[in-house]
């Protein structure tokens, strides 16, 4: 039990109302982020709701999955920063869906550390699977996709496109959509996503 002097400390920081924020801001139900964080969902809204303070290992858990780094919740918004540099070592790799078999693709966010983003990059490496185990999904805002390497095809709608290393596609991503990696060879392409 946190003591009173600590509890008045930490409320300007006001980390249950940004960790709401964030989750509502990626469209993710609480049993989600747990999928992808191993916390409970019970836990998770305790924390939201300011009933309890995250560890800093938990909340960086949380952290990681919407792309945010830890200052995010500390740093004075006067003080935001405009640089936010992320080494391929520090990446961390997420699967598209936690807890299945048929995952689509993984990814790693390349700008976590960057706090009041206008967007979202990750690196997404795409993974054989079949076009019938495909989960097409959905999003507020818009996205940007840049083929790095491979074929990639893509269902928008009810419409399908192939793109190859150096093709990129913009669309408005509350348009179900799919990703697909074509044939054996390994494709990779960078995802940008904004509001």
């Amino acid at each position: 039990m946190l003591s009173e002097t600590l509890v008045g400390a930490l409320k300007p920081y006001s980390i249950g109302e940004k960790l709401r924020a964030l989750r509502l801001k990626k469209s993710m139900g609480l049993v989600e982020l747990g999928r992808h964080t191993a916390l409970s969902a019970a836990l998770l809204s305790k924390l939201e709701r300011g009933k309890l303070y995250p560890t800093l290992p938990t909340l960086l858990k949380i952290a990681m999955v919407y792309g945010v780094g830890l200052e995010y919740f500390f740093t004075d918004e006067r003080h935001r920063h405009v640089v936010a540099v992320v080494r391929k070592k520090d990446r961390h790799r997420f699967p598209e869906r936690p807890g299945t078999t048929d995952i689509s693709y993984f990814f790693e966010s390349l700008d976590y550390p960057a706090t009041d983003k206008k967007l979202s990059a990750y690196q997404a490496d795409f993974q054989p699977i079949a076009k019938e185990k495909l989960k097409p999904h959905s999003h507020a805002g818009v996205e940007l996709i840049c083929v790095i390497k491979g074929t990639l095809n893509m269902r928008i709608g009810a419409d399908e496109y192939q793109l190859e290393s150096g093709d990129s596609i913009y669309f408005d991503s509350i348009q179900q959509h799919t990703y697909q990696r074509q044939g054996v060879q390994p494709c990779s392409a960078i995802v940008v996503t904004a509001p």
